[in-house]
């Protein structure tokens, strides 16, 4: 199951430019939860908080729950953040808060096994990886934290698609239409070690003696 983040919010109660300003003026990154058919809730964000999330990277695909103070926490995915145009840090954030039974986008990664007693790889072959990372829809109670993918049978060759995962949960790729190419089994690499080009011979060089030319006759003289 996917991990929820819980960070604790304030409540704000006015929106518009003026508020968001009076909210940065307090240390606090203003930010908004909509969706799900719901009126859309105004909080404040510790910056730590929200800093910490943007730096483990994929933020769009992991699930929060904002728990704001005198309030009931709420689900949501983290879908935009702006930026300060000079110093970069965060001066508001947009959650979408998940209705009940919806899917969440999310990246999961992909774990091979028995790669030490594959028959492929043991026969010289290389594990060719294309995709490190498949992303799926999936409920957030179903989303593992790896999809497996067996090696004991992959020989030279054999392509390992997303119908070779061992257990989906479920789960719907955002690639449809298509058993995608996770990875392969590659063909080792031969290089040709070609014999070293003969260095030609030391040419000779001939030096053919120019004729000499003819000795002019003397000239007569008249008498």
């Amino acid at each position: 199951m996917v991990q929820t983040i819980r960070i604790e919010a304030e409540a704000r109660e006015q929106a518009g430019k003026g508020a968001a300003r009076a909210t940065r003026r307090q240390g606090l990154v203003p930010a908004v939860i909509y969706g799900a058919k719901q009126d859309a809730t105004l909080v404040a964000l510790d910056p730590r908080d929200v800093m910490k999330e943007l730096q483990k990277g994929s933020w769009q695909s992991h699930l929060f729950e904002i728990a704001v103070k005198d309030g009931a926490a709420q689900r949501c995915l983290m879908r935009d953040v702006q930026f300060h145009p000079v110093t970069d840090r965060p001066i508001h954030v947009d959650f979408q808060r998940l209705a009940p039974g919806a899917r969440i986008r999310v990246k999961v990664p992909v774990q091979f096994l028995n790669e030490e007693t594959c028959p492929g790889i043991k026969a010289g072959g290389v594990l060719n990886v294309v995709r490190r990372d498949i992303e799926v829809l999936a409920e957030p109670e179903n989303v593992p934290a790896a999809f497996q993918i067996d090696l004991a049978e992959a020989n030279i060759g054999a392509g390992l698609r997303w119908s070779a995962v061992k257990d989906q949960l479920g789960a719907k790729p955002v690639i449809v239409g298509r058993d995608f190419m996770v990875a392969s089994i590659a063909a080792p690499t031969v290089v040709d070690e070609a014999a070293p080009a003969t260095a030609p011979g030391p040419v000779e060089a001939t030096k053919q003696k120019a004729p000499a030319a003819a000795a002019a006759a003397p000239a007569k003289k008249k008498k």
